[in-house]
């Protein structure tokens, strides 16, 4: 679950509506100096379902008693999140394999790039022995790949690796928008047509539940991307998780918008 503060309370966000809003920004990507992505299909269903594994957790999210709201994503225990992405990749087979692989692909790369779980002896272990499963269904399902006529140009180690940058890029603007972090970010490691670039991003709240994000360089195919997404408010703190519950499936939705302009 995503968190983004309001002067009304709590805008709670979850992990799959926020990779929808992924799928989105991969539909809408591409012009003549970030080129297009292969196969296209499959890619963009990534990004869209890239946070299935939360589908369980999302439906009754935990409470940290720490600050009376359901876990921002960044606060689960790692045990908790190394089960949630150790599923993953079950909940995502039935849409396919090249699908399958850039999900789980995501999941180690999360750990991969943000590393406090190696301050934990108990965290570290738990972590490893994720990443090392994962890396011998990754190497699998390239392999089962490989041998598809249709799917062999597109298991190659680059064309994975681009497909996998783009789907952390798409992940990494949707995290900035869902949480309304107003002001400059910086996204790096995002592919080019011919080589990789940093991106700049200056989110701007214009009035209630609506943002402006100044993006360069410019992206997508289109001059300007207006995009609608879900939250739910919570007014209030609680102690108790199933009254926190309870209020997450009342009528507490708050329509968000943002439009993406060039900078």
């Amino acid at each position: 679950m995503l968190h983004r503060l309001s002067k009304y309370g709590l805008i709670c966000i979850t992990q799959p509506h926020h990779a929808w809003l992924s799928g989105q920004f991969a539909r809408a990507w591409g012009n003549e100096q970030f080129g297009e992505f292969v196969p296209k299909e499959e890619v963009c269903l990534a990004a869209e379902q890239h946070d299935i594994g939360w589908l369980q957790w999302e439906q009754q999210p935990t409470l940290n008693p720490q600050t009376g709201y359901p876990y921002n994503f960044t606060e689960l225990p790692t045990e908790v999140h190394v089960d949630i992405w150790s599923g993953a990749k079950q909940l995502a087979f039935p849409l396919g394999r090249y699908a399958t692989l850039l999900v789980s692909l995501h999941g180690t790369g999360l750990y991969e790039r943000f590393t406090s779980w190696q301050n934990s002896h108990k965290s570290a272990e738990i972590v490893r022995d994720f990443l090392n499963n994962e890396y011998v269904f990754q190497q699998q399902m390239i392999d089962i790949l490989k041998k598809d006529e249709y799917y062999t140009p597109y298991a190659t180690g680059e064309v994975i690796e681009r497909n996998k940058k783009l789907v952390a890029t798409w992940d990494a603007l949707s995290i900035i928008l869902c949480m309304g972090k107003v002001g400059e970010q910086h996204i790096t490691q995002v592919p080019t047509t011919n080589d990789e670039t940093t991106l700049k991003l200056t989110l701007v709240e214009d009035k209630d539940n609506h943002y402006t994000a100044i993006i360069s360089p410019w992206v997508f195919q289109q001059s300007e991307i207006k995009l609608v997404y879900e939250g739910r408010l919570l007014q209030q703190t609680f102690i108790d998780e199933p009254a926190m519950q309870e209020a997450l499936i009342s009528d507490c939705w708050v329509t968000l918008s943002t439009t993406l302009i060039p900078g």
